[in-house]
């Protein structure tokens, strides 16, 4: 029995080369949120009806923070979500469209570019990190190796370099028409 396709999803051709991996490291990121919570929730019911806190929730949560946002910036580089203002780029494009083809292609070269510095930049804290066996919290108390969360900034920072870089060649071939967000490399038109 085979599955039907889905009639929302724009065509395989069309849809970016990395999503798969990048709605992968978006769903990691999801589930990490949706298990701090929980681990938040027992820690103020520990703490308020038992008087036994969770040692090392905050600690722990506020390290977690960026390696989330790292794992899902491809997810959202990919789909065609990445925040922006569109305001400047419509008034642009209402005079021209190839305008703003350029300029699309020029954010998403400049997107590559900086995080691929923020790759090189986060790589040497990341190496520092696993040799010295770097840790977070109070020894003894509760701690938590630093690396893994250093390294998912650079695996974050490398994959969101290479969607935006992926990217470009849909925007040149949109050649200033309009991009959707269901088909963020413009290969269904």
């Amino acid at each position: 029995m085979q599955a039907e396709p889905d009639p929302d999803l724009p065509p395989a051709a069309s849809r970016h080369p990395l999503d798969l991996p990048a709605n992968l490291l978006a769903s990691v990121g999801t589930v990490w949120i949706f298990l701090i919570m929980c681990l938040v929730v027992a820690d103020v019911v520990g703490r308020d009806f038992l008087n036994a806190p969770i040692t090392g929730v905050a600690e722990f949560s506020a390290r977690s923070v960026a390696s989330i946002v790292f794992l899902q910036l491809a997810a959202a580089i990919c789909s065609g979500r990445m925040t922006r203002s569109d305001f400047l780029l419509n008034l642009i494009g209402r005079r021209s469209p190839a305008a703003v083809t350029v300029l699309d292609a020029l954010n998403a070269l400049v997107g590559a570019i900086l995080f691929a510095a923020l790759a090189v930049i986060a790589w040497p804290e990341f190496r520092n990190s696993l040799s010295a066996g770097e840790f977070y919290g109070v020894q003894g108390v509760y701690s938590v190796p630093a690396w893994p969360f250093r390294a998912l900034i650079v695996a974050g920072s490398v994959a969101a370099g290479l969607c935006y870089l992926l990217t470009i060649p849909g925007i040149v071939r949109r050649r200033g028409r309009a991009i959707s967000a269901d088909d963020p490399l413009g290969a269904s038109q």
